[in-house]
């Protein structure tokens, strides 16, 4: 029999300076059974960095057809794709191709990545990839509660989230494009 996935309950607070975004959200979230929390806090991360009303996320894990987050337009035209992990590069440019945009969060150890998946793909018109640093994002997925409050800033570039274990600064790299 297979496992259910593992509900989140988020309470997000969400301050974006550079965008002049400002939102309090309240939205559940299921952890896919073989999703770490890792990966679940880049997608939280991504929803932050990207956050557009429209936005919303895929099955992800369990249908490969969908995105780790998406924000469609009212005709369901796919306008943002959003992955996050080390995809290879045929997946980056399947990606690309159902999207008018394609952005990445890209987590974990990165440099042999970049190298053999991200530069065959640079070309591409419509990509944008951001590399969360890995010693935080492990910090915030830490012990993660399935009840989650975190308040949000986003300001030149930087992110910082704020949880009941106090204030996390996300060091944040673009690779390729910008938000």
């Amino acid at each position: 029999m297979a496992q259910p996935s593992t509900t989140y309950k988020i309470d997000l607070n969400l301050t974006d300076i550079d965008r002049s975004v400002y939102e309090s959200l309240r939205f559940t979230v299921a952890k896919h059974p073989s999703e770490t929390e890792e990966r679940l806090a880049a997608r939280l991360i991504a929803y932050c960095l990207f956050y557009h009303e429209q936005l919303a996320f895929g099955r992800g894990l369990s249908d490969i057809d969908e995105p780790a987050l998406w924000e469609k337009s009212l005709d369901d035209r796919v306008l943002h794709w959003i992955e996050v992990g080390q995809p290879d590069s045929d997946r980056m440019t399947w990606c690309s191709r159902r999207t008018e945009k394609f952005s990445l969060v890209a987590y974990g150890s990165l440099r042999v990545w970049q190298s053999k998946m991200l530069d065959p793909v640079r070309n591409l018109k419509n990509l944008n990839v951001v590399a969360v640093d890995q010693e935080a994002l492990a910090g915030l997925a830490l012990n993660m509660p399935r009840s989650l409050s975190w308040s949000v800033m986003i300001s030149d570039g930087e992110l910082f989230v704020t949880d009941e274990r106090g204030q996390h600064e996300v060091p944040l790299e673009w690779l390729v494009g910008e938000r």
